[in-house]
């Protein structure tokens, strides 16, 4: 299913829990599928006494990737055109994540309609953890 021009308005927002109760487990399995095995998100050790962070946290990619996800799911498989974000904060094992999507904008690009996007995605203290944008193909 994909988004209708018709039936969509700038301001529309959508919103989906991504992640609830993140796992060390979750970000460990990231770090081989991404083969990023940067020891800050997985070495507790190093990460707290050298590094000097409370704890372990998840893969910035990770999260874009969730966040991505809520996207498809909102406008559809094969729909998006363009999508970047800025991390803003880090995700430490346990968090709940929450994105949302908002159009920003709905404009007409080569014949196409396109709706544009920000997304934002926030863990359970209500801390911004990613901010971006997307565009999307309207059906």
């Amino acid at each position: 299913m994909s988004l209708k021009a018709t039936e969509v308005k700038v301001g529309d927002t959508h919103e989906e829990e991504v992640c609830r109760n993140l796992s060390r487990t979750q970000i460990v399995q990231y770090a081989g599928t991404s083969g990023d095995y940067n020891p800050l998100h997985s070495d507790e050790i190093f990460t707290t006494q050298i590094a000097g962070y409370p704890s372990v946290f998840a893969h910035g990619m990770l999260s874009m990737g969730m966040t991505g996800r809520m996207l498809t799911n909102y406008v559809g498989d094969g729909r998006l055109k363009s999508y970047g974000v800025r991390f803003t904060a880090q995700v430490f094992p346990g968090a709940t994540l929450t994105a949302k999507a908002t159009i920003t904008d709905i404009r007409e690009e080569n014949g196409e309609k396109i709706a544009d996007i920000e997304v934002s995605t926030t863990d359970e203290a209500g801390t911004q953890i990613i901010k971006g944008k997307a565009s999307a193909l309207l059906d």
